[in-house]
């Protein structure tokens, strides 16, 4: 940083009774009030230099005291007393920290060349424009000073002056940068013998305001020179210097730590970093969208920000990884952690622009790859939060069906997030399972899965009987689902039936669990009857025709009958059913197997 020191006389200004003074044998005649300050100096000091105190102080021999108020000073006391001391002749030190304060004082009291030769405003500015102009840092330091005097900067011409200078600096090649700050920065040192990284210049940056850091980034925009992806990572070290992180921290916490005025502040500099993110695709990374999505929720940003954070994040959002969704929600009605509404938000902006721009979406085959892409990412992503004890199941469905069919050519990994779902909800209603699992095609899933969801007990009957509906379809051996079959069989067997005061069937353990495993077998001695190919001429299954559509549901009406004869033994009930197809069980012998006869 560069300094420079006028005048040789030493400091002799001091405070007596709220009034600061110099010491000298001659009384001082001029008493100059800025704020809560007075000054108690000499008139012959200050008049010859100070063309405005000339002006309002015509009498330098006068021996009574005068009183000037110039409570508008800019810089205040603190750059008077600076001016003041050049006056006197004493030592006074210049730098990029205090020079916009003192030469706006200057120029307030007209220290001009116009009332002394060599006045302090000249000196001033020739040390502006030799010294901290051709700096870097500097430049940088004096560019923030002005932010407390935004008028006198703007008139004075500070602001565009370090502007100009700024931005020349970072368009020059990176292979020619030679200022002694950049050396300095963490982990260079550690690369000797590398040339000075092309991004040199974005964190000493992020130390500026957020007016005057858009100022420099729309000026070097507009020279089309440096790629956009250098803008994107300067925007990226600014946001990570300035905008809260939400990743760890709740929104009830957080909200304590900010107040009022500092979450304004961040909402502003939110919008306008949004504002500023280049058009070309790739010029920031989906994940830094993502998070200032996250962050814009808990700010509260206006719906236009959002918009235009879900409208980018939705054109790359294959780049994505699965740790990019991973933010928590900053809604406080929400008892879940993950702000999965947010990610549902990005795949319908998604689904609607490729429908705009697409008439055929599904026959276009770079369409096909880039939603089959984001299916196996939402599947991933589906995987970790379906974990939150707390996730409902319906933004759990709201997720699945945000993407097209098409999205996902294979369910197996759905099949494995839904699983897990079931294992980690056990007390999720029956009416839940069964909403979670119509979104499931089992004619999507492998045969290993199809093995699998045959023997999980966690799947509602009607998704089993679908598989070993389909695994048929699709020719698979009837035996390699002959032990569940038959281990349905044997647990039924072990249960017994007792009947009650009023003559209703009651289960003698678990109804739940008997209910659903007698369903289960029933099922499963029907296939095996009838072999692969074959169909009983007085069942009607209208299965093949609603299978083909994911939201029809499989109406067995031999499983109802069941369900029907072990809850009640109600004639009445049983009479309704009369034209359908009726399973009694029999017993053959205590060494044979079970019987049935058909009833029309």
């Amino acid at each position: 940083m560069k300094f420079m020191k006028l005048g040789t006389r030493p400091d002799s200004f001091y405070t007596e009774a709220a009034t600061r003074t110099v010491l000298s044998d001659v009384p001082g005649n001029i008493v100059i009030c800025i704020d809560n300050f007075s000054f108690l100096l000499h008139k012959f000091q200050l008049l010859p230099k100070c063309g405005l105190l000339q002006h309002l102080c015509p009498d330098l021999g006068d021996s009574n005291i005068a009183t000037i108020e110039l409570h508008d000073v800019p810089g205040g006391a603190e750059a008077f007393e600076l001016c003041a001391k050049f006056c006197y002749g004493m030592t006074i030190s210049i730098s990029a920290h205090n020079l916009v304060p003192a030469l706006c004082a200057a120029k307030f009291l007209r220290m001009t060349e116009a009332a002394e030769k060599g006045n302090l405003v000249l000196k001033l500015e020739s040390f502006l424009h030799s010294c901290i102009l051709v700096g870097w840092k500097d430049s940088i330091i004096t560019l923030q000073s002005t932010v407390k005097l935004p008028d006198w900067s703007e008139n004075l011409g500070i602001v565009r002056k370090c502007i100009d200078s700024i931005v020349e600096k970072i368009l020059t090649p990176h292979s020619k940068v030679s200022w002694s700050y950049t050396y300095t920065r963490p982990g260079y040192t550690k690369k000797n013998n590398q040339s000075v990284p092309k991004d040199w210049w974005t964190e000493d940056l992020s130390d500026l305001d957020i007016e005057l850091f858009r100022c420099i980034i729309l000026a070097v925009r507009s020279t089309y020179i440096l790629p956009p992806q250098l803008i994107g990572e300067a925007l990226h070290v600014y946001a990570c210097r300035w905008l809260p992180d939400s990743a760890n921290v709740k929104p009830s916490e957080t909200k304590i730590s900010q107040s009022k005025e500092d979450m304004e502040k961040s909402r502003q500099i939110l919008e306008k970093i949004v504002g500023m993110i280049p058009s070309d695709r790739g010029s920031v990374s989906v994940g830094f969208l993502l998070r200032l999505l996250n962050i814009a929720n808990y700010l509260a940003v206006s719906s236009m920000t959002k918009t235009e954070i879900i409208r980018r994040s939705s054109l790359q959002f294959e780049e994505a990884r699965v740790s990019d969704l991973l933010f928590p929600s900053q809604s406080t009605s929400n008892t879940h952690f993950y702000d999965v509404d947010s990610v549902v938000a990005v795949l319908e902006c998604l689904r609607a622009l490729w429908r705009r721009q697409y008439s055929g979406a599904s026959e276009n085959s770079h369409f096909l790859r880039y939603i089959q892409k984001v299916g196996k990412l939402v599947d991933s992503y589906l995987r970790v939060v379906v974990m939150d004890i707390n996730m409902p199941v319906s933004k759990v469905i709201q997720l699945v069906e945000a993407l097209p069919d098409i999205a996902r050519p294979n369910h197996d990994d759905l099949y494995k997030a839904i699983n897990m779902y079931l294992k980690e909800h056990p007390d999720l209603s029956k009416t839940d399972k069964k909403r979670l699992c119509r979104i499931l095609d089992c004619q999507k899933l492998s045969s290993e899965v199809r093995a699998h969801a045959v023997k999980n007990e966690r799947l509602p009957l009607r998704t089993v009987v679908q598989v070993l509906f389909f695994d048929q379809e699709k020719g698979s051996k009837v035996t390699s689902f002959t032990p569940t079959a038959k281990q349905l069989i044997s647990v039924e067997k072990q249960a017994t039936i007792t009947s009650d005061n009023h003559g209703k069937l009651k289960p003698d353990i678990d109804s739940s669990v008997d209910k659903e495993v007698r369903e289960r077998k029933t099922f499963s001695e029907s296939s095996e009857r009838d072999g692969h190919r074959t169909k009983r001429a007085d069942v009607k299954l209208p299965l093949e025709k609603e299978m083909k559509d994911d939201k029809s549901e499989l109406d067995v009406k031999s499983v109802k009958s069941c369900r029907t004869r072990e809850i009640s033994k109600d004639s009445k009930f049983l009479s309704k059913s009369d034209s359908k197809k009726m399973v009694t069980r029999g017993s053959r012998s205590d060494h044979g197997g079970e019987q049935r006869q058909v009833k029309r």
